[in-house]
């Protein structure tokens, strides 16, 4: 076991992290995966727990600690934990925003910074963060979550640049809607305004229809343990429609993507 590569997953209470760390323990790694309660957590086989709140600067710390107390070292980072926000953008609050940001983004600033000085000194690691097909895309009536998505893109991609010269390397894995309790379940913005109640109602029906007819979470999963164990790419699409629409966006004029994004919101 020693000599098995560690890796730290968060958010595995359910949907893509739990798929995740159960895929990298049957890959003969050790797995910590982190949640914000272990008494209220499912119990998950091969997989270490550790209770962490990455929103909370020190809890990051101590958990991170916890964890080279144990393993001596953390060969994989994998920050998956999240959220997800409904409501246009002038509906949203920026006390709302600033909870989604602090999840979504200053999360990975937190692991990163407690993580980096261990792969520093190994001069080796990967940091794989999970961000969406909405941090390429625009999203109506989850502008918030697309930002804070775009957010991740930015600050990993600046962040492989950094820390490539000590052996690290910091990688994207955008999935697409997952069958997962993220979207369906997510909190709607608390100021609502009635001019965008029939949209907001389409896009929100169009988001949840997505949600269940979406794959599971375990072709996600394989993407991750890829990013994380395969050979280094900026950005990892996992099969089907997130590999898709990174075509389109990429490769189609801005018209035709446009008209599709509406199309697929319910916006006609």
């Amino acid at each position: 076991m020693s000599n098995s590569t560690v890796v730290v997953v968060t958010g595995v209470s359910s949907g893509i992290g739990r798929a995740a760390a159960e895929k990298f323990a049957k890959r003969g790694c050790r797995v910590f995966g982190t949640v914000r309660s272990i008494a209220k957590a499912a119990p998950l086989p091969g997989v270490e727990l550790v209770e962490m709140d990455v929103r909370d600067d020190a809890s990051v710390k101590t958990g991170i600690q916890s964890i080279i107390d144990r393993a001596k070292r953390i060969d994989v980072l994998v920050n998956n934990a999240g959220m997800s926000l409904t409501g246009a953008v002038e509906e949203t609050a920026t006390a709302e925003a600033a909870s989604l940001f602090d999840t979504n983004v200053l999360s990975i600033l937190r692991t990163a910074q407690a993580v980096l000085p261990h792969m520093r000194a190994r001069r080796s690691g990967r940091i794989v963060n999970v961000s969406s097909v909405l941090g390429f895309l625009p999203a109506p009536y989850m502008g918030l979550y697309s930002a804070s998505k775009h957010a991740v893109e930015g600050l990993t991609e600046s962040l492989d640049h950094e820390v490539r010269q000590f052996g690290i390397r910091a990688t994207l894995v955008e999935p697409s809607f997952t069958r997962t309790n993220l979207d369906i379940n997510a909190p709607q913005a608390s100021s609502k305004i009635a001019d965008y109640d029939r949209e907001r109602a389409l896009a929100s029906n169009a988001v949840v229809g997505s949600v269940k007819s979406a794959p599971e979470p375990g072709g996600v999963a394989n993407a991750i343990v890829e990013a994380a164990l395969g050979t280094w790419r900026m950005r990892r699409t996992p099969a089907g429609q997130a590999s898709l629409l990174s075509k389109l966006r990429r490769f189609m004029p801005a018209g035709p993507v446009d008209a599709s994004l509406r199309k697929s919101f319910g916006l006609g």
